[in-house]
């Protein structure tokens, strides 16, 4: 009868397959050294530290060394890895293969570890020494913008923060036309930079493109980087501030993709499985500078 007709209405599921909002990959891996290497650990750099010349006073006067100081900075390696499975039954009752699209998630989840050990790296302790046995901290007290600077209470991300961040690292010889200087910014700093007059007119900036597309890509020769992954203190977002040479990433393994079918369990379901041995350091203190924003 034609009242039963509903009992055969087809059903037809959609064919697009859509990963949910998230960081697609690493963001900062571009703006940082990058070295491979193997074994446990290695040496990223041998640091030689600045001498003054002397005066010669008096002719034939003995020669007195220097004795130029150097130091090591290492990087030590972390294992990574991401996994999942796809049922070969649940294959069987979907129109569209997911198998892309948990490669694609695997692959952004790595990268973000990449970005997790960069930015650990900023303000972590980093090993120096002959072996890297002495433990090196980052130096707050003079490389860090205060989240009050120049304001009569807390604020966020400002003018005269980034002025004072670019300020310390030319006070530390940091050759800023040697290489670019990049800010690790998250949202709520890019809009605190939306409500700076000095960002956003033309009137300060001239042909000098701050902007694309309401969104603020440079100012005062800075680069910023949106990610929302920096850590906070006290409720307080932490910026940095750096230059490549600054902060290496050392790459024992770079992220590797492997697909195979696991016939060891029922169904035998197709495994994605992706692998990444990494690290990071910060070379010198003096080329990373903290500033602290009011969230």
């Amino acid at each position: 009868m034609a009242d039963n007709i509903a009992s055969v209405y087809a059903v037809q599921y959609g064919t697009n397959i859509s990963l949910l909002l998230q960081q697609k990959g690493s963001k900062l891996r571009g703006a940082v050294q990058t070295g491979s290497y193997k074994g446990k650990q290695s040496e990223v750099v041998t640091q030689y530290g600045a001498t003054s010349a002397r005066a010669v006073s008096t002719r034939y006067q003995p020669i007195v060394p220097v004795n130029t100081p150097n130091d090591r900075r290492w990087v030590f390696p972390e294992d990574y890895d991401w996994a999942d499975l796809i049922d070969s039954f649940d294959k069987l009752r979907l129109l569209a293969d997911p198998q892309s699209a948990y490669s694609q998630n695997g692959l952004y989840a790595m990268g973000r570890a990449i970005d997790d050990v960069i930015i650990s790296a900023f303000y972590g302790t980093a090993k120096t020494g002959e072996a890297g046995g002495t433990s090196t901290t980052f130096p707050t007290s003079t490389q860090q913008v205060a989240v009050n600077y120049a304001a009569s209470g807390n604020v966020g991300l400002t003018v005269d923060k980034l002025r004072e961040a670019r300020r310390i690292l030319m006070e530390n010889e940091v050759d800023l036309d040697a290489e670019p200087v990049y800010c690790a910014i998250s949202a709520e700093q890019h809009d605190d930079l939306l409500g700076q007059i000095q960002v956003v007119s033309s009137d300060f900036n001239g042909d000098t493109p701050v902007m694309k597309d309401g969104k603020v890509m440079q100012f005062l020769g800075i680069n910023f980087i949106h990610t929302e992954r920096l850590p906070t203190t006290s409720s307080h977002r932490r910026c940095p501030v750096w230059v490549p040479s600054g902060v290496h990433l050392g790459m024992w393994n770079d992220i590797m993709s492997d697909i195979t079918q696991r016939r060891d369990l029922s169904s035998h379901p197709y495994q994605i499985y992706l692998m990444g041995t990494f690290g990071a350091t910060r070379t010198e203190e003096k080329k990373v500078v903290d500033i602290l924003c009011a969230e």
